[in-house]
């Protein structure tokens, strides 16, 4: 229950990324991909990879996907405005 819960959170978090400028690696389709990656692998490593059961799934389980997700999104968009600007000075 706690990866849907941290694929949910990762999931309502990507919807945000049309208010940033659209650099990431992959576009927005790589954004969606590495914030779902991000949010389950961040959530895992959080609860220190042990798994909550269903009953402990709580509110604090919700936040343990947000700052893997941010965290993924984040290098993902510098990755690709680095690449755009290289790019362009060639």
């Amino acid at each position: 229950m706690a990866v849907l819960v941290w694929v949910l959170i990762a999931l309502a978090i990507w919807h945000f990324t049309v208010f940033v400028p659209d650099k990431f690696a992959g576009g927005i389709v790589g954004a969606f991909g590495i914030s779902i990656a991000g949010g389950i692998i961040g959530g895992l490593a959080l609860s220190g990879f042990d798994m909550p059961s269903r009953d402990a799934t709580d509110v604090g389980t919700v936040i343990l996907g947000v700052p893997g997700t941010l965290i993924a999104l984040a290098v993902l968009w510098l990755w690709g405005a680095r690449r755009e600007s290289a790019a362009d000075a060639s």
